[in-house]
């Protein structure tokens, strides 16, 4: 059975094989429809293509990393932590509101 979504921008499937990717370009004028593997690796399909595939919707992924799996979790550093300097203040502090 072939799918009977279309391709549209920034959902995710998930092939037969069990593949996560997202559609990240569609353009219907072109028959082209552009999609990205959790991994990174990206594809340019036909229209003919996309109907073709055996799809299931699938939810975009919690864990961010998968294009960067040549790097080491610990590279990424404390992820849940916000960043800024320990000097950060609020841009508005600065403010002169009394005039």
């Amino acid at each position: 059975m072939a799918t009977p979504y279309e391709p549209l921008v920034g959902d995710w499937y998930l092939t037969e094989e069990g593949a996560l990717f997202e559609v990240i370009a569609s353009d219907p004028d072109d028959g082209v429809v552009e999609i990205q593997y959790f991994d990174g690796a990206i594809e340019e399909l036909d229209m003919e293509s996309w109907y073709a595939m055996e799809l299931k919707p699938g939810e975009a992924p919690e864990d961010w990393s998968g294009p960067f799996d040549d790097l080491e979790k610990d590279d990424f550093g404390d992820t849940e932590k916000a960043r800024h300097p320990d000097e950060w203040s609020n841009p508005l502090d600065s403010v002169d509101w009394e005039k």
